[in-house]
This record gives structure tokens, sequence and C-alpha cells, in this order.
């Protein structure tokens, strides 16, 4: 294991005595302490030093925050905004965070950790994906139907559901507030916004923008806080027409029973333990890259890590010592260089976490091939961790663990590829690696995943939907799909002419 090196001048850009700066949330328009006045700390992980307060938000002030979305829905016209305004809104938001990026970058790194040569590009990602919903903003439409009775004309429209609650992770917390934000505010919706405890103030400073594109008063809202009071808050909230949210499979089952009991929209995105297949024929060089990019890349902290990975027994061995090989050349350090390949974990429990899985896997009596321990280094470290020869039914390969944990089996051919593949609760994503197009379509259509990719990995973009099947979730975001779940349909049937009769007796 090695440790990027320059850190001094990424040192000098982060904040350095922030203790005592307190943040505000935003309701209404207007910036809030909270109505308690009471705080919590931000923790920059790489240093393990507080750097900042946010207000926890209390139920009072989550429920001045529906009552302000309700009333910009409701009484303030933002539904009957013209959808070329709303799109001039959003692009000019666009703008603000392509001329903001560095600091909308940092912001991220100083709150969960990710290296800087993911969150710089990722935020030239998140203008792209508001420029992408500013378009589809003017596309929100109906259809006529054919009448099925003479004189008839028929046809719907979409309208906006009303207020959306948006519930957002700490793992990157602008590019998936963006694909709940930005096509929510496109369809005519105002927003309540949850970031997590971990990530609130990189959400705080978007919405800060927000302000300055002209998006009107309640319109779009951030309270800040832990899932109970915050959260349980919002999400029980009778002024709330839909939630969207991001997250663990456990919270999102308890969300979708809360809104199904007041028949509340949801829409949820969680968790996966996904398959890497890589058959003999792959161009095992570059497979091996892919698992790196899949398990490792923002130190395993996604819910599409490509945590299981499926070799073909001819190839295991050359695979294995491969990747073991590889994963003890990452570069471990600081997250604001661009040489870091590899950042801490992005908060204490979350290493505990990790630590708790790695014992697991060695109490299961796996073969531990490289890593498995904490780093001796300041900041929430995990060396890269392969496991070997694991069973499908271990709890390392069924369980989500969320860090740079990788689990190995050997399969033959593809009907057991599919048969381990599929045989998981979650169904978020998978990938094939193989050189015979034949295979790769056969393998396409059998794995039951949101997205399977063919030799590539954690590649995702504004026009293609993302969501899973099973465990992990329901509905898709991104994609035109998506505007799907911020509109309901409504059937207009205009007689013209017909006569109503209506027998009396």
């Amino acid at each position: 294991m090695t440790d990027s090196v320059g850190g001094r001048a990424a040192a000098q850009q982060r904040p350095k005595s922030m203790s005592e700066r307190e943040f505000r949330m935003l309701i209404d328009g207007n910036w809030s302490a909270g109505a308690a006045g009471q705080f919590f700390p931000c923790v920059d992980p790489y240093t393990e030093e507080e750097w900042g307060r946010v207000p926890e938000a209390t139920p009072a002030d989550v429920d001045a925050a529906v009552r302000a979305a309700r009333r910009a829905f409701d009484e303030s016209g933002w539904p009957r905004t013209p959808a070329s305004a709303r799109a001039a809104l959003l692009r000019r938001l666009a703008a603000l965070i392509e001329a903001n990026g560095d600091r909308l970058a940092r912001q991220q790194i100083w709150e969960n950790g990710k290296l800087i040569s993911e969150m710089g590009p990722g935020i030239h990602v998140l203008a792209a994906d508001c420029h992408y919903f500013a378009g589809l903003a003017e596309t929100v439409h109906g259809m006529t139907v054919p009448p099925a009775a003479p004189n008839f004309m028929t046809y719907t429209v979409r309208e906006p559901i009303g207020v959306v609650a948006a519930i957002t992770p700490w793992n990157s917390p602008l590019l998936l507030l963006g694909w709940k934000l930005f096509p929510a505010l496109a369809a005519g919706n105002t927003v309540v916004i949850k970031p997590s405890e971990v990530t609130p103030t990189s959400t705080l400073l978007l919405a800060e923008l927000a302000n300055e594109a002209g998006f009107p008063p309640g319109v779009i809202n951030v309270v800040t806080g832990h899932g109970d009071p915050a959260g349980t808050a919002l999400v029980n909230h009778p002024g709330v027409d839909k939630i969207a949210f991001t997250g663990s499979t456990a919270t999102g089952a308890r969300i979708a029973m809360t809104a199904a009991a007041r028949h509340a929209r949801c829409s949820l995105e969680l968790g996966g333990k996904s398959p890497n297949i890589i058959f003999a024929d792959a161009d095992l060089d570059n497979a091996v890259n892919g698992i790196m990019a899949g398990v490792f890349a923002a130190t395993g902290q996604t819910c599409m890590a490509g945590s299981r990975v499926l070799i073909e027994r001819p190839v295991y061995d050359e695979v294995a010592g491969l990747l073991v090989q590889r994963a003890r050349r990452i570069r471990a350090g600081d997250p604001l260089e661009p040489g870091t390949q590899l950042g801490p974990l992005a908060s204490k429990s979350q290493l505990e976490k990790v630590l708790h899985y790695i014992g697991v896997g060695k109490s299961e009596g796996l073969t531990l091939l490289s890593g498995g321990a904490r780093m001796e280094r300041r900041g929430f470290f995990v060396e890269p961790t392969v496991f070997g020869d694991v069973g499908n039914a271990c709890r390392l390969a069924r369980e989500e663990v969320f860090g740079p944990v990788v689990a190995l089996m050997r399969f033959e051919g593809e009907d057991e590829a599919a048969a381990i593949g599929n045989d998981t609760p979650f169904g978020l994503a998978a990938a094939v690696w193989t050189q015979d197009v034949q295979r790769a379509h056969r393998m396409v259509a059998r794995l039951r995943a949101g997205t399977v990719w063919v030799n590539s990995y954690r590649t995702v973009a504004h026009a293609m939907p993302f969501g899973g099947f099973k465990h992990s979730g329901i509905g898709r975001e991104m994609g035109p799909e998506s505007l799907n779940e911020y509109t309901e349909v409504k059937s207009v049937w205009i007689d013209l002419g017909n006569r109503i009769r209506f027998p009396v007796g």
C-alpha cells in the first residue's frame, strides 16, 4: 500500500479551524438556525476533525418547510409557471453549478472524503444533468386518445404531484440530489430536501445557488438533521405528496410502508450486491481494472458496487492474482490530491461497519487474499480487502458492506453464472466481461438487474434510466422515464354533443 504525495498544497486548501462556523437551513426563502437552536458537527473523514456546525431540525422546522412548499405549490403558482420559465431557471442553476464547481466539489470532499478526481468531474456531470432536465421540462406531454364512443374527444395531461420530500444519502450527496431535484422542478413540483447528516453543507451550498438563480421562495427548502427526528417528521408529514429516497434497503422499506399508509407516492433507490461476471474469454487485464473501478472506486461506498466477482474456473487464479497485486498498489491518501486512488470512509460509523463485515468474513473462514484491516494512519481508512473462494450463502456475499471489500467466487458456464448472479435479494446492477457478443446478449437477457454493463462498470448518464429490481428499489431515476415519477396522469373526456338519457320511472 502506498500513500499519495504532495499533500501540503492540498492541505492548505482544507478548512483549518471552522468548528465555530454555523450553517443555516433554507425554509421559505429564509436562512434559519432552527426552532430549537441545536446544532451538530461536521467531521472531515480525512483529518477526523470537526470543521462546522449545522442545525438539528425539529418537527416544527420540518412542518414550516413543508407548509412553505405547500404554499408555493398551491398559492404562489409554481406549477402554473410556464415550462419555458422553469427551464430557464434550471439552465441558470446549471450555469451557476459550473461557475462554482470547485467550491461544490471541495465541500463534498470535506464532508465525505471522496476523491477530487471523482468529485471534480462529477460537478460537470451535475451541471449537465441540470441542463438535461431543463430541456425535458418543455417536453412533459400528454396524448390524444381515439375515443371509445361517438362524439367524444379524449386526451391525457401530465400534472405535477405536489410537494416532494427528497431524502438523500452521503456517498454522492449532490449527484443523487440532482437525480431527484431536477426532474421534480422540471415537472412543476416543490421540494423539501433532507440531506444526510454526514453531508448537509454541500446541499446547503447548492440551495444557495438555487436562490441566486431566482427560484421563488418555498419552491426549494432544505432541512438538516438526523433521521430521527427530522427524517421521520418529513416522511410522516401529511403535506408531503411524494417521497424520493436513496439509501439503505431497510430504511426504504419503512418509508414505503409509511407512504402507503397515507397513499403518498414513493420512489426508492436502495441497496445492491451486484455481480461482476468474468468469463474465460474476456480481456482479463481490462476486466480486473473493471473490478477495481466497480468496488474500490469511491472506497466501495456506492450502491452499484460490483462486490461479488464471479470468475470462470479456468481463469480464477489468474484474475485473483492480478486483483490482489493491483489492490496492494492502490495509493491511499488525501482525497484533495489528484493522484490519490483511495480515500477514507465517510464517517466513523461507516468505518466500524466495514470493519465488522471484514470480521464476519474472517469468522466465516473465508480466504483473506489481501487487506483486512484498518490502516495505521490518520483518517477513516480501511485496506482494500479481497476474500477468495466465497460461497454465495456467506453473509459477505449476501449483505451490502458499502466499503472496499470484494468477494471472489468461482463458476462454470453461463447457467451457473446466471444462477449465482441472480441468487440475491438485490437487483440493482450487474456486469458481464466477455469477447463473445452472442454470450453477452444472452447474459444481459438472463440477469435480473436494472442496469447491466458489458465490458464496463459504474457508468451512468442522464439519458439512461437508473434503478433496481427486487429489493433494490421502486421506480427509475434519470432519463425521460424519470418525469413519470414526478407527475400524475389526468384523463379528460369532452362530450361533443351526445344527449344523456336517464330513464325516469
